[in-house]
């Protein structure tokens, strides 16, 4: 009985361990933390539609599945063709059989190495493009999100499920999976040869497979939890930067650089302690994987040991030199890929923290989508008409209330009034960044939505009072990617009197237009932007406050071309400066959401009412300034 007192001990070690274990995950619970928009999935679900971006690469996938078996044969064999070595020197030793022994193990080791470059080649391939289509994807879903849940998502946020998120799921497409398949073969070949050599120490190696699987399955619970904080704490440093970098100028204005470097140091070091829980984890879960290695190997070469020199035999078996050898390198291959899960569970729990942020955003169903049957339209005559049209963005908080009016082809027509009093709101509804909660927003007579929202916008050409200038140069900001010969974009932009600025620049066309066009002044980014408007001829003209943010000098070029402009199309006008809009064929005037006033310049002077006073309010502070 004392001979086993080393398995018992043994046993009473991994009993200890594995209670410790059992004692932790049942006393740690998931915080049930608010990620935003963020929900948890279950990892069948992620893993289903990760799957569906792989389908298209199947015959791929069973080539490289075809290598991985191929390459494998040097994990099973070699440790038997070892084995077979050591009884060959011990017995019977022949040169020329050592040889030939050498030279097919080798062969197979070339074999093993070759598949294996061909395979990592074919993997990175078809990686790279099933993570180009998730990337895709994602951008186009949230293309298609509307203005409302745009502002609701910070942009950091959506930066970071397209760059670092999807390239976690990258990763696993190229490292992972395959490697995980390949660890199952190597597994079951090895037990394979493990029972044809040995019933009996096969068996010993075996009583460490329960403990491998609870251990595994408590590291999964642990794992999957430090995943989901790294990414949380990386989403939230990454929406700081984003914010605060756009803003640094205002934190230098009002000297808050200290506060703001508080605050960055608050989620860095939340972000390094998330870190730094993920490497506990797996710090914990390797080595315990290796004392099992250890152990395992510690009782082949007790009991081997003790059976070569007692002579035992189990079931038939005789346990030999050769045989405790091949065991040694068995128990190395078995364990080996154990372990290496261990980090491959670690990328693979880290690609599904990924995808669940993915698919949360791609989950986010679009408020603003085409009806059923909505039509495609090449363009629109310009007749517009609100029928009693109440809207709010947050629900019971109306912006507008009861709005009805009517604007003709080819008219142009202004909306005035004070701050928040749904100016701006109505030309968003015409273009259907929103829509309305009641009533009904007709297009030359028919309801807006039965128009295909892309058709529909192509219809439009908007001139916002905060100009956005994308990275590039002066021509690809006017023309936006579309094909146009330097002749039409210069004829826009003489029409515009943009050209005169334009032909200062040391590259015309092609000057650089840096991130947030800061080497471009306001003005020159407001025409810019009219020459952007009239090169896509649209049919409905849209100005919002286009005139709010420039200089006087410009404020006339600009006032100049529209009025070239009023009489090519339908034109919207939303300004402050009365002055614009005199020419306009309507003015409607708004208040807290509803119509006071609607007609011409001098109709609405002659009332005396809401714009007589607006305009006479800006007529003395222009005589002040003066």
């Amino acid at each position: 009985m004392r001979e086993y007192y080393p398995l018992l001990v043994t046993g009473g070690i991994l009993g200890l361990f594995s209670v410790i274990f059992i004692v932790a995950f049942l006393l740690i619970k998931d915080k049930k933390e608010a990620f935003g928009f963020d929900r948890k999935m279950k990892d069948k679900e992620l893993i289903r539609r990760l799957l569906h971006y792989a389908k298209p690469y199947r015959s791929q996938f069973v080539i490289i599945i075809f290598l991985m078996i191929v390459s494998i044969l040097y994990d099973v064999l070699a440790p038997l063709m070892v084995g077979n070595i050591e009884e060959l020197i011990r017995l019977d030793f022949e040169l020329k059989y050592l040889f030939i022994r050498v030279g097919v193990y080798a062969s197979i080791l070339i074999v093993s190495v070759v598949c294996m470059y061909l395979q990592s080649i074919m993997l990175q391939k078809t990686g790279q493009k099933i993570l180009s289509a998730i990337r895709k994807d994602l951008f186009e879903h949230i293309e298609s999100l509307s203005h409302e849940q745009l502002n609701q998502i910070p942009v950091g946020t959506l930066v970071t499920r397209v760059t670092n998120d999807s390239e976690a799921i990258s990763r696993m497409f190229t490292n992972v999976v395959v490697n995980l398949a390949k660890n199952f073969f190597v597994i079951i070949g090895v037990l394979v040869a493990m029972f044809l050599l040995n019933y009996e120490l096969t068996l010993m190696v075996l009583c460490f497979a329960p403990f491998i699987v609870l251990f595994t399955a408590i590291f999964r619970k642990f794992s999957r939890r430090a995943h989901r904080s790294v990414k949380s704490a990386t989403t939230d440093i990454n929406i700081f930067l984003s914010e605060n970098l756009s803003g640094m100028k205002i934190t230098q204005i009002f000297n808050r650089t200290d506060k703001k470097y508080e605050q960055f140091s608050e989620k860095n070091s939340k972000l390094g302690k998330s870190m730094l829980g993920e490497i506990l984890v797996f710090s914990i879960f390797r080595p315990v994987v290796y004392m099992l290695y250890i152990t395992s190997v510690l009782c082949l070469f007790y009991l081997g040991g003790k059976g070569y020199l007692d002579g035992a035999t189990f079931m038939g078996q005789t346990i030999t030199g050769g045989v405790i050898v091949s065991f040694y390198l068995y128990i190395n291959k078995f364990f080996t890929p154990i372990q290496n899960l261990a980090e491959q569970f670690n990328m693979l729990q880290s690609a599904l923290a990924s995808a669940e942020k993915i698919f949360t955003v791609m989950d986010i169903e679009p408020t603003v989508v085409d009806s059923e049957n909505a039509i495609e339209v090449d363009g629109i005559r310009g007749d517009i008409e609100f029928k009693d049209v109440w809207f709010s963005y947050i629900e019971n908080e109306w912006v507008l209330k009861g709005v009805s009016f009517k604007v003709n082809a080819g008219e142009t027509v202004a909306f005035v009034g004070a701050t928040g009093s749904g100016k701006s709101t109505i030309l968003s509804l015409i273009c259907r960044n929103y829509d309305i909660q009641r009533g009904q927003i007709l297009i030359d007579g028919r309801d807006i939505k039965d128009y295909k929202i892309s058709s529909l916008r192509k219809c439009f050409g908007q001139m916002l009072q905060d100009v956005f200038l994308f990275a590039g140069t002066v021509r690809s900001n006017i023309v936006l990617h579309d094909d146009m010969t330097d002749e039409e974009v210069m004829e826009a932009c003489r029409y515009v009197n943009a050209d005169k600025f334009i032909e200062k620049l040391p590259n015309g066309l092609d000057e650089e237009v840096r991130e947030r066009s800061n080497n471009f002044s306001a003005g020159q980014r407001q025409l810019l932007s009219f020459a952007r408007m009239i090169i896509h001829k649209p049919n409905v003209m849209i100005l919002d406050e286009a005139t709010a943010n420039i200089d006087a000098e410009t404020e006339v070029l600009i006032q100049n071309s529209l009025e070239k402009m009023m009489n090519k199309g339908t034109m919207l006008i939303v300004a402050h400066r009365l002055s614009t809009i005199q020419k306009a064929d309507k003015i409607i005037v708004l208040s807290h959401g509803e119509i006071l006033e609607e007609g011409t310049h001098f109709s609405l002077l002659n009332k005396k009412g809401k714009y007589y006073e607006l305009y006479m309010l800006q007529f003395e502070k222009q005589q002040l300034g003066a």
